[in-house]
Parts: structure tokens; C-alpha cells; sequence
């Protein structure tokens, strides 16, 4: 059996896929084995993994706010993980890596030692396309020249922007000796890259080979919903963007406007005031909650766009209203309506609009209709358990494993 390294962002929703796909390689006979900061220890909650601490306990920047320094928190953990890594991985036996495709370091370090390794693809996957915008952009598909023009030059300022992260790319290639480099992208695995979507819910583009779209990575397979939904909207902005007081008061609003029941989950973003006027204006509140089992019950979500969040509302057969923040969300809402699944909005759209999207959401049945039939994919996809026979097929092998 092998002993894996899973290197991710100290982020909930990255350790939380991770985490359900550590479990099915754990029952599968592996030994998993967490590598970031000292905080990211928080997140884990799978008992069988382990977690091995590197660097300085130092904050990541990966919660500072502002775009700057979120991307410069970025590159420091980058650079402090190119590195650490190699002197943990040998001294912990590392037999291949398991590596978040926002965090280059894991691809880089692996290489340079010659250890087996696997793209796992948290977010909407960073693989280029010239055809289709970057994820982080929030563009409709379109195949005219001004849209292809539209997608290089914003590809070109995305990469001006993480120039900083480009930089220790650059430089850590180098010093392992591997071929030049300097985006995420080019970091990725050639034996398997495996993503959270499905095929059905992303733009027409062309994958590598090893790409495999498994749908969700959960503890458990999300299972088919009976499709007797009730009438009341669920509303989450997902673990970071919970804080968001003002625009949940403006979907509250909307919520009454359409005579709609509401729950929101704010993830513990709000203090006990701000929940109580909520409250008063005729929303439901809780800190968390089983968004699959609320999703099975609800008849619309309004959400941030996290894919996590829209995975689920295609797992329910929930339509959805995407009002996108940060991030691949921006992408993430305009793949929801290229898809049909669902409408977005922009978080500055007044409540009226707001309300007019969900009684469109609620009154239309094309959109529960086009999103049970990404239903069936998403089922069928294999979600953790097929991802971790890919992962073990090409560890065993050390040969590009093809989509079946």
C-alpha cells in the first residue's frame, strides 16, 4: 500500500474534498498524510489522516481581505512549501503526491523527486483554453473573434496579476532542475487530473486525455432526490463570504417580495444581532447546516456561486441564483447559466430584481428540468470512490490513465 502527501489550500471547502477523498484511499488501505501550515490543522476532521505541520505557524493570507494580498499570501505559502517539502517527504516516505491544482508547489516538488502525482481540481479547473475565459472571469461562452479577443487579452492582465506567484514558480523550477514554468496550469500532473464537475455543467473546450470530471468528492455518494420539493428558497454565500449582513438583508427582502419562505446559513458569519433582524424581517437563520438534506427539500438556492454549493443543488435537482463574489464564482455563475440550471445577478442588483429572478426560478419548470438531467450525470459520475481508483491506477502504473 502507499503512503500519500495531500497538498491543498487551507481552505474549508478544498480540505473538505480532500478530506472524503483521503477517507475512501484510507479504507482502501493507504496511508494519507496532510502537509500545509499549522492552521490548516483546524480543518481536518477525518481522524484516519494524518497531518504533518511545515513552515512557520504563520498566517497564509489566504482570509486577508483584498485581492493584493490574498495573492501574495499565495505565493508565500508557495514558496515556503517548494521549500519544506522536499526534506518532509523524504522523511515521512513519501511514496506519490496528491495535490490541489491551486497549489503548485505540490506538482513541482514531486517532480523534482520523482514521485507520482495527481491534479486534483477543487475549483473549476485552471487547464487553458483559449477557446472558453479563464474561471475566474465571469464571461458567457461565445465563439465570435471579439469573444475569443476578449478571452486572451483578460487571460493576459489574470497573468500580469499573479505575477508574483509566476515569479516563485519560475524560480523554484529552476532550482529543481525541471523545465521552465510559470502558471498554475503548467503544473499540473501527466498521469491523472481529476475534477469535482461533470461534463454536462462546463463550456465546450478540449481537456488533456487523463482529465476525468468524477462530479463531487464526498464522504458519502449524494444520492438521487425524490423530487418532492417544498416550497421555501435556501440561501448560503458559502464559509468565507457568510459575514455578508447587507446582502443577505437585500435576499431576505427578496425572499418577502416573492412570499417565499427563506433560510439562510451564514456559517457563523453573523453576530446574534444581525441574525435577530433578520429574523424580524422574515428570515430563518442557522450557523450551519446539512446543505444536501436542506438542498433535497428546497425548491430554489441562492448562492455565491462556490461549486461546491451549485455541486450539491445539481445533486437535489435544486435551480439556482447565483450571485457570484470572488474567486472561479464569477465562472462558476456563468457555467450555471450556459447550462440552463439556474440565473445570476449581480450582488449590487436591488432586491426587486432579486425577486423577479426566483419567481422565474420557481415558476419555470425548463430550469428543474435541465438540472435533473445534470442529476443523472452527477450520480453516475463516481464522485471520491472513482477518483481514488484513478489515483491508485496511476500511482501503480506511472502511465497516464485516459478517460474511460
Amino acid at each position: 500500500m502507499s503512503h500519500f502527501a495531500v497538498i491543498t489550500l487551507p481552505l474549508y471547502s478544498h480540505m473538505q474534498a480532500m478530506e472524503a477523498l483521503a477517507k475512501h484511499l484510507i479504507v482502501r488501505g493507504h496511508r494519507v498524510t496532510f502537509f500545509q501550515q499549522e492552521e490548516a490543522r483546524s480543518l481536518l476532521r477525518e481522524p484516519q489522516a494524518h497531518f504533518i505541520p511545515v513552515g512557520h505557524p504563520t498566517p497564509s493570507g489566504m482570509h486577508e481581505p483584498g485581492f493584493f494580498r490574498l495573492i501574495s499570501g499565495m505565493a508565500s505559502v508557495t514558496d515556503m512549501l517548494c521549500r519544506e517539502l522536499p526534506h518532509a517527504f523524504r522523511q515521512h516516505n513519501i511514496d506519490a503526491v496528491i495535490v490541489d491544482q491551486m497549489e503548485p508547489a505540490g506538482g513541482l516538488v514531486a517532480q523534482a523527486l520523482n514521485l507520482p502525482f495527481i491534479s486534483i481540481c477543487c475549483a473549476l479547473p485552471v487547464n487553458r483554453d483559449s477557446t472558453i475565459p479563464l474561471p475566474v472571469m465571469p464571461f458567457r461562452y461565445g465563439t465570435s473573434d471579439r469573444s475569443r479577443k476578449l478571452y486572451a487579452s483578460s487571460a493576459d492582465v489574470y497573468d500580469w496579476l499573479m505575477s508574483g506567484q509566476g515569479r516563485v514558480i519560475a524560480r523554484h523550477a529552476r532550482a529543481f532542475g525541471l523545465p521552465a514554468r510559470n502558471r498554475l496550469d503548467q503544473c499540473l500532473s501527466p498521469l491523472a487530473q481529476i475534477s469535482q464537475t461533470i461534463p454536462g455543467f462546463d463550456f465546450p473546450r478540449t481537456l488533456p486525455a487523463c482529465f476525468h470530471a468524477v462530479g463531487p468528492l464526498r464522504h458519502d455518494p449524494p444520492g438521487v432526490s425524490s423530487g418532492n420539493k417544498k416550497r421555501f428558497v435556501f440561501a448560503s454565500l458559502g464559509t468565507l463570504q457568510g459575514y455578508r449582513y447587507g446582502l443577505f438583508r437585500k435576499i431576505t427582502r427578496a425572499c418577502r417580495e416573492a412570499g417565499v419562505p427563506l433560510l439562510i446559513a451564514h456559517c457563523d458569519g453573523l453576530n446574534a444581532s444581525q441574525t435577530a433582524r433578520l429574523a424580524r424581517a422574515g428570515a430563518q437563520t442557522v450557523g450551519f447546516t446539512d446543505q444536501l438534506a436542506v438542498l433535497r427539500d428546497a425548491s430554489a438556492v441562492i448562492t455565491h456561486a462556490g461549486l461546491n454549493t451549485v455541486m450539491d443543488a445539481i445533486a437535489t435537482a435544486t435551480p439556482i441564483l447565483a450571485v457570484p463574489l470572488a474567486f472561479d464564482q464569477p465562472g462558476v455563475a456563468a457555467r450555471v447559466v450556459f447550462s440552463g440550471i439556474g440565473l445570476k445577478a449581480c450582488r449590487f442588483s436591488p432586491s426587486h430584481t432579486l425577486s423577479q429572478h426566483l419567481l422565474e426560478l420557481l415558476e419555470n419548470k425548463q430550469y428543474t428540468q435541465r438540472i435533473t438531467a445534470l442529476q443523472t450525470q452527477l450520480i453516475n459520475a463516481g464522485g471520491a470512490a472513482r477518483a481514488a481508483e484513478i489515483i491508485e491506477q496511476a500511482v501503480r502504473t506511472r502511465h497516464s490513465v485516459p478517460t474511460a
